[in-house]
């Protein structure tokens, strides 16, 4: 009997990518999604559309029946809302509870459950897998992820789940119908829109290589385990746009920013989105969470037990660009 593979947020960047990876390998795929009626992330795709909403547990009891291989990527993926604790925290939360109960009710085999590297402390280097933030300084997206997968862990010991986790970098790459806020930066960058370089360094990945660790997840990780799906070294803001200038030569380098004026600044940005209900461009939390901290990661578990081998950080950027620079001509 062939076996179902089901990928929540199927629409999403990651969860897009891992259903093309899944049909390439001649799996049977059911992509789950909470508007069907957009066709386009799917189109030329061999694969089953069905609805389902984590806040709807029957819908999802519909979407897992028969499953053997859960994919949970559909997550709010979102720094700031104006109800940050109602728009992002509790739906995470709430998510992760309905999507697993709803999978130990349907027999479900296997779970592969996406957190993020955020979810880890990276005061301790270089970062594995065996450590947990517990600083998060407000951010709703930070808290979300670190206790959503916590509360993931919990219910798989509790529901008797086979499980394991993985944890991505800054996703990156093609087949994003809808820019996430790291592409989204890409974009601005490729455009000449970054004026300030705020010192956060990134660990990039490519959405293909984490699709690509993810189904070795299922296939050979070991129950319990958490594994790393990034590339070791964090690229700066510099980096990233020395390579657009290869590009497009015309872009400048923007000025690097001390840390206590991007805490005015965003301190102030903050005031303001409070009473406009705009996002602010730039978020306190950020820059108390991410400025200067270039952390090396351990990737070597995934590397040892998945065969996770992904493209360096700075191929992956010139792909994302070129895939970014496509998406733009045939929009026009």
């Amino acid at each position: 009997m062939t076996k179902i593979n089901l990928v929540t947020g199927a629409n999403g960047h990651l969860g897009n990518n891992l259903v093309r990876a899944l049909l390439a390998r001649g799996e049977q795929v059911r992509a789950s999604v909470r508007n069907p009626q957009n066709h386009t992330p799917f189109e030329g795709l061999d694969c089953e559309i069905v609805q389902a909403d984590l806040m709807d547990k029957d819908s999802l009891l519909r979407a897992l029946e028969g499953v053997d291989t859960l994919y949970q990527v559909a997550a709010v993926f979102k720094h700031w809302a104006r109800a940050p604790q109602k728009e992002i925290i509790e739906p995470n939360l709430m998510g992760t509870r309905n999507v697993l109960e709803a999978a130990a009710s349907q027999g479900v085999e296997r779970i592969v459950y996406v957190s993020s590297e955020v979810t880890l402390d990276d005061r301790v280097l270089p970062v594995t897998e065996s450590t947990w933030r517990t600083e998060f300084h407000n951010n709703p997206y930070v808290q979300s992820k670190t206790e959503s997968e916590q509360l993931a862990w919990r219910l798989a010991d509790e529901l008797g789940l086979d499980m394991v986790s993985v944890l991505p970098g800054a996703i990156i790459g093609p087949h994003c119908f809808k820019l996430t806020p790291t592409m989204d930066y890409l974009r601005q960058a490729l455009n000449g829109e970054v004026f300030v370089d705020v010192n956060f360094p990134f660990t990039f990945v490519d959405a293909r290589d984490v699709a690509a660790g993810m189904i070795a997840a299922a296939k050979k990780g070991r129950r319990g385990e958490r594994y790393l799906l990034v590339t070791e070294e964090p690229v700066s803001t510099r980096q990233i746009i020395a390579i657009v200038q290869e590009i497009d030569p015309k872009i400048k380098m923007p000025p690097r920013l001390p840390k206590l004026l991007l805490q005015i600044m965003s301190s102030a940005m903050g005031f303001a989105s409070k009473i406009t209900g705009k996002q602010p461009l730039l978020l306190r939390s950020q820059v108390e969470l991410f400025y200067g901290v270039a952390a090396r990661k351990d990737i070597s578990k995934a590397r040892r037990e998945l065969g996770f081998d992904p493209r360096g950080p700075e191929t992956s950027l010139r792909e994302a660009f070129d895939y970014l620079i496509d998406r733009a001509e045939h929009a026009l």
